[in-house]
């Protein structure tokens, strides 16, 4: 199955891989290089570090690289859901206890970074998300125990 992911997030994605291989990997070369002039690798602590930093580079490469050519690219602004809440959605709830409002988009397991307001699809407070509309009750079973909100908008923008 394709995982979904959406147009910013490919671009965030694209951009971290094109400076793995442009910036980074051509910098662990030149350590490694500079490490082994200074003669005894098997003592080299410089040297052992530039190696396991090219190991954990190389390996982001692979994991991106296997990430973006498996991921179904979708533009969320293409998207005419209305008031329902489906993938992409940028949603704003208000905590029906605090009247505390959070906004949170729900995006690919991908690219989901919950200080920045993106959740997994995946995620339970997404799964909880997904088919209800505009000023729907819903109720979400989080690790802090069990938080009611109002959906107070939908919207679909890139």
């Amino acid at each position: 199955m394709r995982a979904p992911l959406t147009t910013q997030g490919a671009q965030r994605l694209r951009a971290e891989l094109e400076e793995l291989k442009s910036v980074k990997r051509p910098a662990v070369i030149a350590a490694i290089a500079e490490a082994r002039a200074h003669g005894d690798l098997k003592e080299n602590a410089e040297y052992h570090a530039a190696r396991d930093q090219q190991s954990f580079i190389e390996g982001r490469i692979k994991q991106l690289e296997s990430e973006l050519s498996h991921a179904q690219v979708i533009d969320v602004a293409t998207l005419n859901a209305g008031s329902k809440i489906v993938f992409g959605a940028s949603v704003v709830l208000a905590d029906v206890e605090t009247d505390e409002e959070r906004r949170y988009q729900i995006v690919g397991d991908l690219e989901a970074d919950i200080k920045h307001g993106l959740i997994a699809i995946s995620s339970p407070v997404a799964r909880a998300l997904i088919g209800k509309h505009e000023g729907d009750s819903v109720v979400i079973e989080a690790p802090g125990g069990t938080r009611e909100y109002e959906i107070v908008g939908v919207s679909y923008q890139s």
